[in-house]
């Protein structure tokens, strides 16, 4: 029951793009169609839980036992980098017209906040190794949720008749505002 609470508390109730606000670049830059949203969500959602397991096992058989936990941000980092490299080396294997579709965000998954939000909050809150892994698995489950919910809208909007002035960037950010309010109400914030 408490794995279900982690997992629905990431993906939901502390979305990290609408309730943290973390993520935000991939979230406006790739949600303008629901293919390339949902596969940049699965390429979020598989470098967030194998970040959560290598983080974990690497604050707490490396940093702790040896007393170096102030080097946690720089090796999550090179950690985070590693991971990004591999997933896009796949990507431009697998599937050359996803890999350009993704285009610089794929890369920029690197510098992505919500994934090393990710690992300091998995540290922070003390999750035991399992625990991390389903809030890895949450929180890119919620990633992708949002990714695809925006992309819908945004799909959408293309045929609505948006006035001039809101069009482009404007109705983007009134559409995430109005999400997040949404996400807002699940963890009771009014």
């Amino acid at each position: 029951m408490e794995l279900a609470l982690i997992f629905i508390s990431a993906a939901i109730v502390n979305n990290f793009v609408l309730s943290y606000f973390l993520g935000i670049c991939p979230f406006v830059g790739v949600s303008k169609k629901i293919s390339s949203a949902v596969s940049m969500g699965m390429a979020v959602m598989f470098v967030m839980t194998i970040t959560a397991i290598v983080s974990w096992l690497l604050f707490h058989l490396i940093l702790v036992p040896f007393k170096v936990e102030i080097l946690q941000y720089v090796s999550f980092i090179l950690v985070i980098a590693s991971l990004v490299q591999l997933v896009e080396m796949f990507i431009r294997k697998i599937s050359k017209p996803l890999y350009d579709t993704l285009g610089i965000y794929l890369p920029l998954i690197t510098t992505n906040c919500a994934i090393l939000g990710l690992a300091l909050f998995a540290v922070l809150k003390e999750y035991s190794f399992v625990e991390s892994v389903v809030f890895g698995v949450g929180a890119g489950a919620g990633f992708t949720l949002a990714l695809v919910i925006m992309a819908g809208i945004r799909e959408e909007l293309e045929l609505a008749n948006v006035p001039k002035v809101f069009q482009g960037a404007g109705i983007t950010m009134i559409v995430a505002g109005c999400l997040a309010l949404a996400f807002m109400g699940f963890a009771g914030i009014t």
